[in-house]
């Protein structure tokens, strides 16, 4: 049976005092359930501590983003190796790396292809903006943005890679964000589902596929449900941990 990934993206919240009390929370309330995997992506300055706080057999860790070098000379970078034994995960290309620290597609495919080789499963964010959706290029910058981030990820590695659609205009802390309806990420779905086996023929069939985007324990059903979506990247939803463990809660329902 696949498994359907339910993480949480914390983005720039919650301290470290903050973080482990959550965890704490957490803890007491999540059960292990089969075929769900739950990962919380903290502030890189909680990620350490809260790896010796979680109980692995029931959540996972992931870093928000990373460098793709192993060591050197980058002040103020996390470095990909400094991540093992940490992190299982790594989110890399979200919306606002791309637009807002202006990470290009060569940046992205290099810190997809360090996670890889650091044994770190990348979690690659792609989607359009509403300008982009507005004059009908979603296709383009979707297929774009795969061939760039996956440009060095062979046939052999690709099932250690997650893909991650987060249509910018849905999510909740842009300007304007509105809700994407099933019928807009299915679409989206077919356009990604079709680019990736033109790369990569019958071997993406089990690539896992998220949904992101204002997801919240109200939506987080309806999402599930589109076929070929895996799982959900959370974020504004995920800092409260009562909806978090509803949203739990959803996908362990939406399996039986």
């Amino acid at each position: 049976m696949s498994k359907t990934y339910i993480v949480g993206n914390w983005k720039m919240n919650l301290n470290v005092g903050e973080s482990s009390l959550y965890l704490h929370k957490l803890l007491k309330r999540l059960k292990i359930a089969r075929g769900v995997e739950v990962v919380i992506a903290p502030t890189t300055l909680a990620l350490q501590p809260l790896s010796l706080q979680i109980d692995r057999k029931r959540l996972k860790l992931a870093a928000q983003n990373c460098y793709y070098q192993d060591f050197g000379a980058y002040t103020g970078e996390t470095s990909i190796s400094s991540l093992k034994g940490i992190a299982d995960y790594v989110i890399i290309g979200h919306s606002e790396r791309r637009n807002i620290f202006k990470e290009t597609d060569k940046d992205i495919r290099n810190k997809v292809a360090a996670a890889l080789r650091n044994n770190i499963t990348p979690i690659l964010c792609i989607g359009e903006t509403e300008s982009e959706k507005t004059f009908g290029e979603t296709e383009d910058v979707l297929r774009d943005q795969l061939l760039g981030g996956l440009s060095e990820v062979s046939t052999e590695d690709l099932k250690k890679v997650i893909i991650a659609y987060e249509p910018v205009w849905a999510i909740s802390s842009t300007k304007g964000a509105r809700l994407a309806s099933p019928d807009d990420v299915a679409a989206s779905v077919k356009i990604i589902k079709d680019q990736l086996k033109a790369l990569y023929g019958k071997a993406a069939d089990d690539m896992p596929l998220l949904y992101g985007g204002s997801v919240n324990p109200s939506n987080a059903g309806a999402y599930l449900m589109i076929p070929g979506i895996n799982g959900l990247l959370i974020g504004g939803a995920s800092l409260i941990a009562d909806h978090f463990i509803d949203i739990i809660d959803v996908a362990r329902r939406v399996i039986k």
